[in-house]
C-alpha cells in the first residue's frame, strides 16, 4: 500500500521501514501516527518477511513528536488528540513490542524524546556513532511524557534517565551504547551495511524458534517464577508442534550426527551444505 509519510522497502527477507519526513526531521505528526499500524499489520502477515528494520530518511531517525501538529494544533480538539494519542501508545507499546516477527531500530541520525519509544520498543537497535539523542521535554517546560519515561525506565539506569532527563543534554551513538539505550554503534557509513547484515543473519534463523524467543522472554519479565516456568513449558511444547518436532530431530538429531555445533554456527548451514 502507499503511504504518504512512510516508505517500506523488502529485500531478502528483510522489510525496511522508513519514516518519511525528511523535511521535519521524521517528526510524528497525526498522519503518521494513523499510518505506522497499517504499515505493521501489512508485514505481520508478509511472508516474504522475517525481519523489520526501523529507520529515518533523511540525516534524522525521528524529532519525536511534531509539536506543531500534535499538541499545539489538537489542544483545542480534545477527542481528536485522546485518538491519535492512543493510537500512537497501542502501536508502538504494544503492537510494536510484541511483534511476531524480529525488529531492529537503525538510529541513522537525530532522536529525540518522543523517538526513544520507537527505539526501546524494537528487539534491538543500532546507531551511528554520529546519531545524536535527547530529551528536549525539560526545554520548553514538560517531561518525558506518554510512554517516554517507561521506555527510559526500561533501559537505562536510574543516574542516566534522570541525568539526561532533568538537563535536557544531547548525547550521540557511543554514549547510547554505553548506557545501554542501543546495542552499539557504529560510524554511519557502515551502519546500514552492519544491520542488514544482522537482519539477515536473524532471517536465517527458524521463525517460529524466533517468535518464542521473543515471546518467552517478553512475558516473562511480569511473570512469577512458577507462571515463567510454566509459561515456558508451554510454549517449548508449542514449538515441538509448529515445527513438527525439528529441533529435536533435525536440529539436535544433526548435531549428534556431527553435522555442525550449535555453538559456534546455526542449523541454517547444514541445511545450505
Amino acid at each position: 500500500m502507499p503511504y504518504k509519510t512512510v516508505l517500506v522497502e523488502i529485500k531478502d527477507k528483510i522489510a525496511k521501514v522508513i519514516l518519511n519526513r525528511p523535511e521535519k526531521k521524521n517528526a510524528m505528526n497525526p498522519q503518521l501516527v494513523l499510518e505506522m499500524p497499517q504499515v505493521l499489520e501489512e508485514l505481520r502477515y508478509n511472508e516474504d518477511v522475517a525481519v523489520v528494520v526501523l529507520t529515518g530518511a533523511g540525516n534524522a531517525f525521528c524529532a519525536g513528536m511534531d509539536l506543531k501538529e500534535f499538541f499545539y494544533e489538537l489542544k483545542g480538539k480534545p477527542a481528536e488528540y485522546d485518538r491519535i494519542y492512543r493510537v500512537l501508545q497501542e502501536w508502538r507499546g504494544r503492537t510494536l513490542r510484541y511483534f511476531p516477527k524480529p525488529t531492529i531500530a537503525m538510529v541513522n541520525g537525530y532522536c529525540f524524546g518522543g523517538a526513544f519509544p520507537n527505539v526501546e520498543c524494537c528487539d534491538l537497535a543500532i546507531a551511528a556513532d554520529e546519531a545524536t539523542f535527547g530529551l528536549s521535554e525539560i526545554n520548553f517546560g514538560l517531561f518525558p511524557g506518554g510512554h517516554v519515561s517507561k521506555s527510559l525506565a526500561n533501559l537505562l539506569r536510574p543516574r542516566d534517565a534522570l541525568l539526561y532527563g532533568l538537563t535536557g543534554r544531547q548525547f550521540d551513538g557511543r554514549k547510547a551504547a554505553e548506557i545501554g539505550f542501543v546495542n552499539y554503534s557504529v560510524p554511519l557509513a557502515r551502519l546500514e551495511a552492519e544491520t542488514m547484515a544482522l537482519a539477515k543473519e536473524i532471517a536465517g534463523k527458524d521463525p517460529f524458534a524466533l517468535r518464542s524467543t521473543k515471546d518467552a522472554y517478553r512475558f516473562s519479565l511480569d511473570m512469577p517464577w512458577e507462571a515463567a516456568m510454566n509459561y515456558s513449558a508451554a510454549k517449548e511444547n508449542e514449538l515441538f508442534l509448529q515445527q513438527k518436532g525439528a529441533w529435536v530431530e533435525t536440529g539436535i538429531g544433526d548435531f549428534m550426527k556431527g553435522l555442525y555445533k550449535p555453538g559456534k554456527e546455526g542449523h541454517e548451514a547444514v541445511k545450505k551444505a
